[in-house]
Order: structure tokens, then sequence, then C-alpha cells
């Protein structure tokens, strides 16, 4: 076999190797994806009732007790002077995920830029290899960090990072705290979302109820008995929404990634198909000068003998 034909050979072989890889990784993304959907689908339901009974009870300026309330998570709805920004930032631990990196960390530089934030007012909390690398190598302040989330990330195995954002926040480490992620729309779309988080407002508690609108059509207004009594209620209230904040923001970008992923690797799939079809014609058509050139060859030998 002539060494080009070997060669072309040797990349269609090659090829097909790496596309039998992609398609694997493509169909566990897919069922990865499948599966946090499920538990996405339960979470949601659970935080929504906590995000409206807040917003209830803020619109009937009964929230206002929250001060009084000698309590940690009291301190969430206090607006104090911004000394130091917070910036929680939600990326993958590892690569092959498309643009799914980029686009949030491009957000996130446009946000510093819009808000006028720089190395000396800011911190940085990380969730994923790769957004700590980042901020990391230009000189970031990275105050906390955490990598290897699971795949369908359970309340208990981050409860650490939700209660560790709330503490710095209570203990004065920033004065306010933003969320950069991204959040899954469908299984070929995406949206990086930048979520102001703390302190809890009124007018915070609004954008997020119209951005997630409840799936209950029903005019009727609610009306609540507390026990044991109101403060202590809506102390509880405030922990579990600022709480389900984070974690349903962890869990919507590992959503996010696992789309993200299954499409680079059909992406992948995709074009390695299409090279491998030219990759073969290319050999075909090589195969068949070669042959033609050998019956030239030979045709000419048997006249010379004549």
């Amino acid at each position: 076999m002539p060494a080009s034909l070997a060669a072309v050979k040797h990349k269609i072989e090659s090829t097909k190797s790496t596309r039998q890889i992609t398609s694997a990784m493509q169909m566990v993304s897919t069922a990865k994806l499948n599966q946090i959907q499920h538990h996405t689908k339960t979470y949601d339901v659970y935080a929504e009732k906590v995000r409206n009974m807040l917003s209830d009870l803020v619109k009937s300026h009964n929230a206002s007790a929250a001060s009084s309330i000698h309590d940690a998570y009291a301190a969430l709805f206090e607006k104090r002077p911004v000394k130091k920004t917070g910036i929680l930032v939600i990326t993958s631990d590892r690569g092959l995920v498309g643009s799914y990196n980029n686009n949030i960390i491009k957000e996130t530089m446009a946000l510093m830029k819009k808000q006028h934030l720089t190395a000396d007012n800011t911190v940085f909390l990380t969730i994923g290899k790769t957004g700590t690398e980042f901020f990391k190598k230009r000189g970031m302040n990275v105050v906390y960090e955490y990598s290897g989330v699971s795949d369908v990330p359970t309340f208990r195995e981050v409860h650490q990072i939700v209660k560790t954002a709330v503490q710095m926040y209570d203990d004065g480490v920033f004065d306010e705290m933003y969320m950069a992620f991204s959040h899954y729309v469908n299984r070929i779309s995406s949206r990086i979302i930048i979520h102001d988080v703390l302190p809890i407002t009124e007018q915070s508690l609004m954008e997020d109820e119209n951005q997630n609108p409840s799936t209950d059509d029903s005019p009727v207004t609610a009306e609540y008995e507390f026990e044991p009594s109101d403060t202590e209620i809506i102390a509880a209230l405030v922990a579990q929404y600022a709480e389900s904040l984070i974690y349903g923001a962890i869990l919507d970008a590992k959503t996010s990634e696992h789309s993200s992923s299954a499409n680079a690797m059909r992406s992948a799939t995709d074009n390695a198909d299409d090279i491998i079809s030219s990759l073969e014609l290319q050999y075909n058509r090589a195969r068949q000068a070669a042959i033609t050139t050998e019956i030239t060859e030979i045709t000419g030998g048997m006249t010379a003998q004549e």
C-alpha cells in the first residue's frame, strides 16, 4: 500500500476511535442531564413555596420584624455601606463543555467593569476548578473555593458552601454578593444569569418572583397564622430562602453543564462523521488512482513486449 494511502487509512481509523469516545460521552452526559432534571423539578417546587411565602410576608410588611431578631440570618435583610463585593462564580471542574465556562467568566468580567469592581474591592467564592484557576491567575482575591461537585448535587453535599457564603456576609467579609452561573433553558440553549443575592431586599424578592412566576393561577392572597411567633417564622424563612437561592443556582448550573457537555460531544461526533466521510472519499479516490496507475503500467509493459 502506498505511503499516502496508509496515512489516510490511519487518519480514518484514528477519527473513528475519537468518534466512539465522543459518542459515548454524549450518551453519558445526556443520561446525567435526565437524572438531574428530575431532581431539579422536585426541588423547584420547594424553592417556589419558600420564595412565595417570604414575598407575601414582605408585601404585608411583616418582614420588618426580622430586624429585631437576634439571629445570624436577620442580618441578611440589612443593607450596609458597600466596601467589599462578593461574587459567587459557578463553573465546571473540567473541559469538554463547549463555551460553558467562557460565557460565565466573560459575563462576570463584564459585571466587574459595569460596577467598577477591582481586585481591591472584590472577593470571589468559586465553585469549580475552571473559575478558581482563572481568577487566581489574574490576581483576584479568592476567599473560598470548592471543587468536586457531584453530577447530581444534594443539599447535604453543598450545605457547607451555602453556610460559608452566608457566614462570610454576616462576618463582613463582603457587604453584598452576586451569583454568576449558567441557567439551563432547554437542551439546546442556556443563558448566563448575574443575580444579586445578598442583602435580601423587597426589590430583589419581587424581581425573583417576576423571573420565576408561580405556577399557581389562583388570585387568592395567602393569609398566615404564626406559631410560635412571626419573628421566628420569618427568621427561618429568610435562612431557607438564602439557602434555596444558592443551592438552586448550583443545581441549575450543573444542569446547564450537562447540557453543554452533551451538545459539545454531539457536535464533535458530527464533525468526526464529516471528517470520516471526507477521508474515505479521499482514500477511495487515491486507491482508484493507484489501481488505474498499476493497470496503465501493466498495459504499457505488455505493449512494450509486443
